[in-house]
């Protein structure tokens, strides 16, 4: 059965509440006449008086009065839902970041992010877990990894991309001109990011290392290595804030992708959903300027430096909108 238009029956329950069609019109914002008229289409069909005038007054009829209550407990119940809505949608933006990225790079970046967002209700949780997205009160998690991820959608923000780094003074004491030369050098060591697979990229059958030091978080390894301790080998995300400061340069150009990397991952059905994709697209942003514009690749025709280990920039890998 095809309801009556939305317009007619908040008219009737104004009219009826108020008993006057004047002051339903005042609370409505429109005139005197179109309340009268939207009754009259409402009465014309449905086929029955709704309200009769007693003097100055318009009196629902009982018809009319018993509509307007049922109008009026829908009304209601459609201001519950859109206040329940609204407050769904308020309050804080929580973030889950591993620390390595939250002080290295995401950090560098807030105070742009809130001020061309408009997006100042944030929380960051520092975190080296993978934060649940139904349980933990989390609307975004910036993850490592490959992905995708059950139940959420995600987009990738940074493809991991590694080369060696070290102190100008470490620099200095143990010049390298060639991939090679790393070969004779103090190499400090992560323990899931290895100098084989940047060895072997570069042309070079990886070395067995001596033994030495070895870290489990990226923040240690490339302290350490700002501090003139050896060389690491760094992710690219995590290396840019020692770099513009000076503490770490890079020692050779090239770099190597792997597979993994960070990405922007949220639910779809989180009721801060416009929040949660204004912020996805200003990082998307973000990201593609970076990859267009820092990406520093070895020359192709220098056999010291395949071109294999700098291929092109790929495309971002979406599984969300």
């Amino acid at each position: 059965m095809r309801l009556p238009p939305f317009s007619s029956l908040v008219a009737l329950e104004a009219a009826a509440r108020h008993r006057s069609y004047s002051r339903a019109a005042d609370e409505l914002f429109v005139t005197h006449g179109a309340v009268s008229q939207q009754v009259r289409k409402l009465e014309d069909e449905l086929g029955v008086q709704l309200f009769a005038r007693r003097g100055n007054q318009m009196e629902p009829t009982p018809t009319g009065a018993a509509l307007a209550e049922q109008v009026r407990r829908a009304l209601d119940t459609l201001r519950h839902g859109v206040e329940d809505a609204r407050r769904a949608g308020s309050g804080p933006i929580v973030i889950s970041v591993g620390a390595a990225l939250a002080a290295s790079w995401l950090t560098t970046r807030l105070a742009r992010l809130t001020a061309e967002t408009g997006e100042l209700d944030l929380t960051i949780r520092v975190e080296d877990r993978v934060a649940d997205l139904t349980t933990d009160g989390v609307d975004i998690a910036l993850r490592y990894g490959v992905g995708p991820w059950t139940g959420v959608e995600s987009v990738r923000l940074i493809d991991e991309r590694m080369f060696p780094v070290c102190s100008p003074e470490t620099l200095a004491r143990h010049p390298i001109e060639k991939p090679e030369d790393l070969l004779t050098a103090p190499l400090l060591r992560h323990t899931s990011l290895t100098w084989a697979t940047w060895f072997r990229a570069m042309g070079i059958e990886p070395p067995e290392l001596p033994p030495g030091l070895a870290f489990d978080a990226s923040t240690m390894l490339l302290d350490a290595a700002a501090q003139g301790m050896g060389f690491a080998l760094a992710r690219a995300g995590y290396a840019q804030r020692d770099l513009q400061d000076g503490r770490l340069v890079r020692p050779l150009p090239g770099e190597v992708d792997v597979d993994t990397g960070h990405s922007f991952v949220w639910r779809a059905d989180n009721p801060k959903l416009p929040r949660i994709l204004k912020l996805r697209d200003w990082l998307l942003r973000e990201t593609e300027g970076e990859r267009r514009e820092g990406r520093v690749c070895p020359d192709g025709e220098n056999p010291a430096y395949p071109a294999a280990s700098c291929p092109p920039p790929r495309p971002f890998a979406t599984s969300g909108p």
